[in-house]
């Protein structure tokens, strides 16, 4: 045992090992590890724009350039000796077209003694009669034209209107005998046609709480009178609602 244990300590003296031996050794190994390391890098990246560069002036195109004096040019061409298009010969005859030439037509004649009608000879051509097949100057007459009337709007049809038509005459309905007596009260809803001259042309019930008050209401509202309706500066027939309220104490439409 003596001699192995002087054999141990006689090879540590000779070979040092332990942790502080390795950390020594780890730092000075990384250390030359990478100096080579970016050696190469730097070897490598050299080499390769060395070789770029080189065979890039290899293949650039050679360009000439010729340097000469203006007094070795030439002088300019002239312009009346420039290259003229030929005459082409035409044997054959030429014909002229026979399309598309304007043809003279004479002026209309027109009457120098014709006139106008004034507006009194208008009135007198309109306020006679004039029957079928007869004439009347130089005017023929062949057949009547029948204008038909202007429809009336329908009562679920939308007319505008840029002015309502305003009540000027208003008539009270009479207050039936029967209803008075019997002390019903009541409102019907009359819509009315207006037409263009403020009267009223049609009279129907919208909706009534009693029978008794429709009559009466209708032949009211038939006799009112209102400012006509204006669309675009002019009147218009329209629909209107009219309330007609019945009470035993006041009779107010």
């Amino acid at each position: 045992m003596t001699a192995i244990s002087h054999d141990l300590e006689r090879r540590n003296s000779v070979l040092p090992y332990g942790r502080l031996e390795i950390k020594r050794l780890f730092n000075r190994t990384m250390s030359v590890s990478l100096v080579v390391s970016i050696s190469l890098h730097l070897l490598l990246i050299t080499g390769y724009y060395t070789r770029e560069y080189f065979a890039g002036d290899d293949d650039a195109p050679i360009i000439t350039v010729r340097m000469m004096k203006y007094s070795e040019l030439g002088p300019p061409p002239s312009i009346q000796q420039a290259d003229q298009v030929p005459a082409v010969g035409v044997t054959a005859a030429v014909t002229k077209p026979t399309i598309g030439i304007p043809v003279p037509v004479p002026d209309v004649e027109i009457n120098p003694e014709q006139t106008i009608a004034t507006q009194q000879e208008l009135s007198q051509i309109q306020s006679a009669p004039v029957g079928e097949g007869q004439e009347r100057g130089n005017l023929a007459i062949e057949k009547d034209i029948q204008i038909a009337p202007e429809d009336d709007p329908g009562m679920d049809e939308f007319v505008p209107v840029e002015k309502a038509p305003i009540p000027v005459k208003q008539v009270h309905p009479e207050y039936p005998e029967i209803a008075r007596r019997t002390g019903i009260e009541g409102t019907v809803w009359i819509r009315a046609l207006v037409d263009k001259q403020g009267k009223v042309k049609k009279a129907v019930v919208a909706k009534s709480d009693s029978e008794l008050f429709e009559a009466v209401a209708i032949e009211a509202a038939l006799h009112w009178l209102f400012t006509p309706a204006i669309m675009n500066s002019g009147p218009v027939t329209v629909w209107i609602v009219i309330p007609f309220r019945f009470q035993l104490n006041k009779q107010t439409p």
